[in-house]
Parts: structure tokens; C-alpha cells; sequence
């Protein structure tokens, strides 16, 4: 469900993908978009296998490997958009824009062994520059507010808080276009 409020001041730019830096652990990681390929799904498919169960929020990403590549068909889709996080040929961490009414929703996760390593940071801020050159205008996402980190990251980003009355809360940036949209 999109959020009714959006921030009225567009975000600066971000990022876009692909780019390449070497994260606080010291490995090479390099931000892509998505390429449609089978090799690129099963991997995801692999990092997603190997996910901490403590890591999944909000009932995602699946437990079971065959909901996680249905759940993959649906969010890569040619109507989302995607980057992901390589550490050589291993998916580290993926993030995704799904349309949803008149904006998109975020989803970010990054392996349990690549997290804190500030890798999170940048596959975000690459997923929302490639969103705004492909013209999106508004992005959110819904977060436990138990999640300070994860909370406190998205505010450093440039999200507002959009709503606050439930266990979650949802957070919401424009990225391209006026207030009046």
C-alpha cells in the first residue's frame, strides 16, 4: 500500500550503477544492474538459500527454495528494477523497486557476512540512482522501528518518516518530479 505522504523536496542525485569499491573488510565489491540472465537468478537464488533466518523481515525473503524463486520471478520482473552486490561471481546483497499504485517499494537485503561492511549503504544509494535515471519519482519502504540501524541509515539516505501508527514504520523519498505528483 503506497504511503498518502511523500517528502515535497526531491532527493539529490544519487549513484548509478554499475560501480565498484572495496567495502570495510577490504573485499572488491561491484554494484550492476540485474541482467536477466539465468546465471544472475540462480545466484540470487543461492544468496537468498543461504540466508540468516534472524535477517528476514516482514515474512521475506522466503524460508523454502522453491517460494524464494517464485518470489525472485515476481520481483525481477521487467517492471522492477534491480542491482546487486557481487563479491566476485557470489551475490553479497540485492535490492529491488517494485511498482506499487503510483510509486515503488524498496526491499534491500545483504548477506549476513557482507553486512556492516558498508555495503548495504551503497547498494541503496546505487538502486535509487538508477531509479532516478529511469524516472521514478517516489520510493518506499516499510521498516520494523525496532530496526534503529536500518532506520537510521534510510533517514542518512534522505527518507522521511511517512506514517508512524503501527509496529512498522513506513518511509518514503522523492527522487524525481514536483511536490504536486
Amino acid at each position: 500500500m503506497t504511503p498518502a505522504r511523500f517528502p515535497d523536496d526531491v532527493a539529490e542525485p544519487f549513484p548509478e550503477p554499475p560501480l565498484s569499491f572495496e567495502d570495510r573488510e577490504g573485499r572488491v565489491i561491484e554494484i550492476r544492474g540485474y541482467d536477466g540472465s539465468d546465471a544472475e537468478h540462480e545466484a540470487l537464488a543461492e544468496m537468498y538459500d543461504a540466508f540468516d533466518p534472524a535477517d528476514r523481515a516482514q515474512g521475506i525473503p522466503p524460508s523454502q527454495p522453491a517460494a524464494v524463486r517464485d518470489w525472485l520471478d515476481t520481483i525481477l520482473a521487467d517492471d522492477c528494477l534491480n542491482v546487486i552486490a557481487w563479491h566476485g561471481d557470489d551475490a553479497a546483497g540485492h535490492a529491488t523497486l517494485v511498482p506499487d499504485e503510483d510509486a515503488y517499494e524498496l526491499a534491500i537485503f545483504v548477506l549476513q557476512e557482507y553486512q556492516e561492511a558498508g555495503i548495504g549503504t551503497r547498494l541503496m544509494k546505487a538502486l535509487l540512482g538508477y531509479g532516478q535515471a529511469e524516472g521514478i519519482r517516489k520510493v518506499w519502504l516499510t521498516v520494523e522501528r525496532w530496526n534503529r540501524a536500518a532506520v537510521a541509515l534510510y533517514k542518512k539516505i534522505g527518507f522521511e518518516t511517512s506514517n508512524a501508527e503501527s509496529f512498522e514504520l513506513e518511509m518514503a523519498i522523492r527522487l524525481n518530479g514536483d511536490a504536486d505528483d
